[in-house]
Order: structure tokens, then C-alpha cells, then sequence
């Protein structure tokens, strides 16, 4: 897997079973059942082992066992953040607990009344800490996002859980999400949008990343540009079994250039990633 193709991985008998798990024997039940699962990824899921030890050795320099480690940590990590995705769905959401660093930028924004825009990674799960937050900061978050999930997964999640508790502002090849984005901005919503992502023919920036040079998504950091609206970056990263680290920076308030925004983005970016190495969530040759 040379580039990320916009897919979520998994079969449906498998989201069927966890969540059964989860609504019958709780969410301790779903983790311990995760573990054995994501053992098995990691002795023949070669690619995305390989993409993750390539990773951690050539970028993070941890070699070895420590890296291997890694690697066994980043599955189960990740599985467990798809289950409590769903397990917020199912109102299971009591479970977890949370700290907010630099909540008060989101409010601060929230006051200002333009909206504004969240610049997230696959790292760690923003989504959860919107189920965490929402109500508290904003009545309405928007994610901005492929809507390219399996079609057969995504129709039973929806059934099985209510779907999802955000507004999904699709990326559509006539433009039209640019519209939905502006009309949430004007009624003081908040636009989240990962920016560590591109297809392959998409338009992109090209920034020293962690000592490498690795291409980023132009589009974000252009909506970012464009709009009259604060501009954020925001992570949120597990720190326990059932607890998450959130993370806000100071807005961007003042006009800036796409180019300037991406590098300040990068630049965070990386320092969460040597934060949280094994909450990288980007299983392919990021650099290629």
C-alpha cells in the first residue's frame, strides 16, 4: 500500500461482532477481544507493519524490539479507538474521562461568531473528543471527509448505532462541500478537517516533515486561507484505557497564506507525533 486510497479497512462480520461485544458484555469485553485480534494483524498485516516499522526505524530512529513493540502497540491502540468510537454511539460514553489542554481557545472561538475551522491528523481520535465535547463547546461540529467508507459497513453502523453524532460535509468533485463549509462557518459552527492526507492526484504542498520531505494536502490549509474564521489545530490522544489527552493551539486569527498555515500545522504535527509515536495512525509509505 503505496498511498492511502480514502477506504476504511475491515469486514462487516467483524464490526457486527464487536459490536455485539460491546452492547451485551461492555467495552472491557471489546478490548480484551480486540487484543487477540490485532495480534493476528500484526503477524500477517505485513504491509502496514512494514509501513509502521519503516516509520518508526528511518524517522523516529527506534529500532529493534522497541520499535516491534511499537508496532504491537499502534494495532491494539487503534482498535481500541474505532470501539470507543462506537461505543459513544451506543451511549456507552460514561466510561470515559478526559483533560482538555487550552480549552479556552475552542470557547474563545465559539464567542467570536465566525465559526472556525479545526486542523486535525490521523493521530490519536479527534472523533471521540467531539463526542466528548460536543454540547459543551459548539451544538454543531462538522467533519469534512471522504465519503468513501464500504457501503455495506457503513449502512450497519448506521442502523446498529444511530450513525454518526457529527454532520459529514462529503468532498465532492463539483466543489459543493466548499458551500456547505461557508454556511457553517457563517452560523458559527466548527468545520474539522484532517490535513496529514492526500489521494494520489489531488493537489498538494510539499514540507520538511520530521527531517523528510512528505507531501500534505493542499485544500485544508487553502480553506484554512480563505475563510474569515480562527484557524486551530487540534489532537486528542489516548492516555489511558478509557481517558484522552485534547489539544487546541492559539488561533490563527490574522490573515496568512496557505503555505504559512501548512508549515505552522507541520510543525505541530511533529511534535505530537514524538508525543504519542505510537498513535500514528498512517499505514503506508508517508514519505513516498
Amino acid at each position: 500500500m503505496s498511498r492511502w486510497d480514502g477506504k476504511t479497512k475491515g469486514s462487516l462480520l467483524g464490526y457486527r461482532i464487536f459490536l455485539f461485544f460491546i452492547k451485551v458484555f461492555g467495552l472491557g469485553a471489546a478490548y480484551k477481544l480486540l487484543k487477540l485480534v490485532t495480534f493476528y494483524y500484526y503477524l500477517f498485516a505485513a504491509k502496514s507493519k512494514n509501513a509502521l516499522l519503516g516509520f518508526y526505524k528511518e524517522t523516529l530512529h527506534i529500532s529493534g524490539k522497541p520499535a516491534l513493540n511499537l508496532v504491537r502497540k499502534n494495532f491494539y491502540i487503534f482498535g481500541q479507538t474505532l470501539l470507543d468510537r462506537a461505543a459513544f454511539l451506543l451511549g456507552k460514553d460514561s466510561v470515559f474521562a478526559h483533560t482538555f489542554e487550552n480549552e479556552q481557545y475552542l470557547l474563545d472561538i465559539r464567542n467570536g461568531g465566525k465559526g472556525g475551522v479545526l486542523l486535525s491528523a490521523h493521530l490519536g481520535n479527534w472523533e471521540t473528543a467531539g463526542n466528548l465535547l460536543k454540547g459543551r463547546i459548539t451544538p454543531t461540529i462538522n467533519i469534512v471527509m471522504l465519503d468513501a467508507e464500504v457501503e455495506s459497513i457503513k449502512k450497519f453502523m448506521e442502523l446498529s448505532t444511530g450513525g454518526s453524532r457529527f454532520k459529514v460535509i462529503p468532498i465532492k468533485n463539483d466543489l459543493s462541500h466548499i458551500i456547505s463549509i461557508r454556511n457553517a462557518l457563517i452560523n458559527n459552527e466548527f468545520v474539522a478537517i484532517h490535513a496529514d492526507r492526500f489521494l494520489e492526484g489531488a493537489k498538494f504542498i510539499e514540507l520538511d516533515f520530521m527531517g523528510k520531505m512528505a507531501k500534505f494536502p493542499y485544500g485544508p490549509f487553502i480553506i484554512a486561507s480563505k475563510f474569515d474564521a480562527p484557524v486551530t489545530f487540534v489532537f486528542a490522544a489516548k492516555d489511558g484505557e478509557y481517558s484522552y489527552h485534547l489539544s487546541a493551539t492559539a488561533p490563527i486569527t490574522a490573515k496568512m497564506k496557505p503555505e504559512e498555515i501548512a508549515r505552522l500545522y507541520v510543525d505541530e504535527l511533529e511534535r505530537k507525533v514524538r508525543q504519542y509515536p505510537e498513535q500514528w495512525f498512517n499505514y503506508f509509505n508517508f514519505f513516498q
